[in-house]
């Protein structure tokens, strides 16, 4: 056997090298966490760094422009949207919608509050006012409703609910109720 002939072998990754040796990563891993190699829970560690909470201001009806129940799974819908507050003075203007809980409220042609259900009986696409066509559109499947939930072109099959809403005299809240 001639030993001066150069050798065709390829160098070995170290990922190759310690397959070689038949230890996988999990087994090394234990051997270092263990402290075999290094240690994972030395004792010299500094502790852990834990950041002082603030105590947070519950939200007040006030601020957010809402009294009352806009979730049917706490009860009866019926609540009072505050049309002075930023979150919901748009609505003051024909044309506009917002979504409410589970609802979506428009100001609809002829300054005509309307409230239904905001989720598309067909695919679950959320509701949206169009004022050109006054009524509400789905985002997914292009389904239409009327202003009172009925269903005015498929996909849709089933009707969403529609809620009763009454402006108060000044014109600066409106109740929305079951």
């Amino acid at each position: 056997m001639n030993t001066n002939q150069p050798t065709t072998e390829t160098p070995q990754n170290r990922a190759q090298f310690i397959r070689g040796l038949g230890l996988s990563s999990a087994a090394l891993m234990s051997l270092y966490c263990m402290g075999t190699l290094t240690s994972c829970g030395s004792t010299d560690s500094p502790a852990p760094v834990t950041t002082p909470t603030t105590p947070t201001t519950p939200t007040t009806p006030a601020a957010t422009g809402l009294t009352g129940n806009a979730d049917s799974s706490k009860g009866k819908i019926d609540f009072t949207l505050d049309l002075t507050n930023a979150n919901y003075s748009k609505l003051k203007t024909v044309g506009e919608y917002v979504n409410v809980g589970e609802l979506v409220v428009a100001n609809a042609k002829g300054t005509k509050y309307v409230a239904v259900g905001r989720v598309c009986t067909h695919a679950a696409g959320d509701l949206q006012y169009q004022l050109n066509a006054d009524e509400f559109k789905c985002n997914v499947h292009g389904g239409l409703f009327n202003l009172d939930g009925s269903v005015k072109a498929a996909p849709p099959t089933r009707a969403v609910k529609a809620y009763k809403t009454t402006l108060s005299a000044n014109g600066n809240s409106l109740q929305v109720a079951e």
